[in-house]
């Protein structure tokens, strides 16, 4: 460890062009979560018809 401040170089590389930067439109946001939601439907339905079937009806 040395006694002295030592001076740290710093790199400025990271410069972000415009050429990088994607933009995602809204569009597909909405798609993504309509997808979303139709899956977590039929995820429910199929626990639902499961749980139906494994269901002792003979109380």
């Amino acid at each position: 460890m040395s006694a002295g401040k030592e001076q740290l170089e710093v790199e400025d590389d990271l410069v972000e062009s415009d050429d990088d930067a994607v933009e995602t439109p809204v569009e597909v946001a909405k798609t993504n979560l309509s997808k979303r939601r139709t899956i977590d439907n039929l995820l429910e339905e199929r626990r639902l018809q499961k749980q139906l079937a494994d269901y002792d009806f003979d109380l």
